[in-house]
């Protein structure tokens, strides 16, 4: 991500993630039963695999930009290795457990038949893990089911053939080096705060689609919601890139001795990702009553994801500022602060939110309930995060960098 290339030429994770809700998309289509497997099996993947290797992958947000805004060129190569390695390692117990989807959903108390259908489908996403966990470190250093894992690898091959061939990582990439062997806590003790920021915020929402099988009409509910579900995490993924870049700038700018330049990148993305939160709330009010029909072929699915839509529009306008706030944090290496605001937005807030309003109070049903609950959780995480900056810019913006570096 710290790369010279990162300037000119950022991969959206737009475009990645487009993989999966495609995938969704075609399975909605077999019948209430397969969409609620893969969505099982796709909220379950994401809370045990992808969401951990992003959350470290994102220490390189850090390392990476600090190091290139220092001129300290070749650290970045051997940075990107470690991570490699790390994650590697890691993925290895991850994919034990994706072979144990179906028990462990069945002991979670959820449906026999869709455990049954979701433990088969995890499995044939097993070979996309450990390619996610490369590809995400590859994205990084550049500031870039079946059909899933052969286009993530595909992906991987074409990146680590860029970074061996293009000029532009001339000074960046000088080839593999022992030392990417040495210092390891380094990488650990970014990526494991970076981690739990990531992890307690998408595990959350991840827990919702588990929540969503305790409610009534199971395959209804469980279907819709995760439509829903799925596309707010496709338009998460613009602001998502927004929070890439200004990690990087901000990053470049901290190794650079230029916190006030840092400060004006900042700004300049909260009013980019309110634009971009105003339009895309705007879209999906108005594709309401069509867009549950791309998902399923079901009448009263459609209509249920046109009542649902308005609410998804509210949480990703307040989605697109949460999500370039702690592009922030991670630029400055304040991935801690971001952990604790996660921590008790979701958990002690959003969580216990939910819950009551689906399943004491019956808000809409349940479904609506447990999308409100959420919702409050986004407003606590964007006040305190907006607050937190704002007292971080008061202080010694370098204090970070020479911490990390």
């Amino acid at each position: 991500m710290a790369s010279r290339s990162s300037h000119r030429c950022q991969p959206l994770p737009e475009f990645q993630y487009c993989i999966q809700m495609i995938s969704v998309i075609l399975v909605g289509h077999l019948g209430e039963l397969p969409l609620s497997a893969a969505s099982m099996a796709t909220s379950f993947a994401t809370v045990t695999g992808f969401s951990l290797l992003l959350g470290m992958a994102t220490a390189l947000d850090t390392l990476c930009g600090q190091s290139y805004g220092a001129k300290q060129y070749s650290k970045l190569g051997v940075h990107m290795q470690r991570a490699m390695l790390i994650l590697v390692i890691v993925s290895i117990p991850l994919a034990i457990i994706w072979v144990n989807t179906r028990p462990i959903l069945l002991l979670l108390g959820q449906d026999h038949d869709i455990s049954e259908a979701a433990g088969e489908y995890a499995c044939f996403m097993l070979p996309s893990l450990f390619a996610y966990g490369l590809l995400q470190c590859l994205v990084k250093f550049l500031g870039a089911v079946v059909a899933n894992s052969i286009s993530n690898w595909i992906n991987v091959l074409l990146l680590v053939f860029y970074v061996k061939l293009s000029p532009s990582c001339v000074d960046t990439w000088t080839g593999f080096s022992k030392e990417a062997f040495r210092n390891i806590f380094t990488f650990h003790r970014l990526a494991i705060p970076s981690a739990i920021m990531v992890c307690l915020e998408m595990w959350s929402f991840e827990m919702m689609v588990l929540l969503f099988g305790f409610l009534a009409n199971l395959k209804l509910q469980t279907s819709v919601l995760f439509i829903c579900h799925n596309t707010s995490y496709t338009v998460w993924m613009i602001p998502f890139g927004l929070s890439g870049a200004v990690s990087t700038r901000v990053s470049n700018e901290l190794g650079a001795g230029n916190p006030e330049a840092a400060c004006l990148a900042v700004n300049v993305v909260v009013v980019v990702a309110v634009t971009v939160g105003l339009l895309v709330g705007t879209m999906l009010i108005l594709i309401r009553n069509i867009w549950g029909y791309a998902y399923s072929n079901e009448v009263e699915v459609a209509e249920y994801v046109a009542d649902m839509m308005p609410f998804v529009a509210a949480s990703n306008f307040l989605d697109s500022l949460q999500c370039v706030l702690p592009g922030n944090a991670r630029g400055c290496g304040w991935q801690n602060i971001g952990a604790y605001i996660n921590l008790g937005s979701y958990y002690i807030v959003g969580i216990p939110c939910a819950v009551l309003l689906a399943f004491v109070l019956n808000v809409g049903g349940g479904g609506k309930g447990l999308w409100l609950g959420l919702t409050s959780a986004l407003a606590v995480q964007v006040t305190s995060l907006g607050h937190s900056d704002k007292l971080g810019a008061r202080g010694n913006s370098g204090s970070g960098l020479r911490h990390v570096l």
